[in-house]
């Protein structure tokens, strides 16, 4: 019998609300088959064999339109919860978070949301767009889906985002104050959103918006790899397949969910 609880992993094949290049539809086939990969194992750096039983596969949504991901992926998120499931959402692009989260505030309406990205996402309109990849926190934050947004790798904040951030709360841990040993410290269940341009080109080739100076896979798996919190849910976007080297990022994209699940399914003293 299966001791830990179950992991659901969904792909959003969408990137309609992706500005500058388009691509990152393609890639939950390609994380999925990274995941499954015979050069590995699903087992986590902790010492947790995940297994195949641990992990059930959902069938990837394939929405045309705006308003079709808006709806399919909320209802989606929704019924897998119901189920007593714990998501892990593969994108697609940024914008699918938002009513991923609005699904999730439903049931927990006190988290937190731990957010690696080069960019806050915090723009209230990108090119004319509401729901762009370049603003779901500013949807989220304005109907109240979390109580605190930490947002960690941020190095492409501008103006307009920065006054968006005081006007939220929101903690900004950018790369030009980075110190290694980061820890955070949460009192809420966590929601995690990572963005792969996060990380820095060299260690993520490929996403879309190339953003130097970016945090190190190890840098990611030490921040996730220190919580202490319960993690609920989970979302990895804007990996971009036509941008990547013999799939690089892919397998970085495949030991993020082998270790967020580790950190979903672990049991807790």
């Amino acid at each position: 019998m299966n001791p830990h609880p179950k992991i659901a992993l969904t792909g959003i094949c969408y990137d309609e609300g992706s500005s500058f290049m388009r691509g990152a539809a393609g890639a939950p086939p390609l994380i999925r088959a990274a995941l499954h990969s015979e050069s590995s194992n699903m087992w986590t750096e902790g010492g947790l064999d995940l297994g195949r039983e641990s992990i059930l596969e959902v069938e990837d949504l394939t929405p045309k339109s705006e308003s079709e991901m808006l709806d399919q992926v909320e209802q989606a998120i929704a019924a897998l919860l119901q189920r007593r499931l714990r998501p892990i959402s593969l994108g697609g692009d940024h914008s699918i978070t938002y009513p991923i989260l609005k699904a999730f505030a439903k049931i927990h309406p006190q988290l937190t949301i731990l957010h690696f990205d080069a960019h806050p996402d915090l723009y209230d309109e990108f090119e004319g767009k509401r729901y762009s990849h370049a603003c779901p926190f500013s949807r989220i934050m304005e109907a109240g889906l979390a109580q605190r947004l930490v947002q960690v790798g941020i190095r492409a904040a501008n103006g307009p985002q920065r006054d968006q951030a005081k006007r939220f709360g929101v903690e900004m841990k950018e790369m030009k104050d980075w110190q290694d040993e980061l820890r955070l410290e949460f009192d809420s269940p966590v929601y995690i959103s990572l963005d792969l341009d996060a990380l820095d080109p060299a260690f993520a080739p490929g996403v879309s918006h190339h953003e130097p100076g970016g945090l190190s896979t190890r840098q990611v798996l030490k921040v996730l790899q220190a919580l202490r919190a319960p993690v609920i849910g989970a979302d990895i976007v804007e990996y971009n397949p036509q941008k990547d080297v013999q799939q690089m990022t892919a397998m970085v994209c495949a030991k993020f969910v082998k270790e967020i699940a580790g950190k979903m399914v672990e049991k807790r003293e």
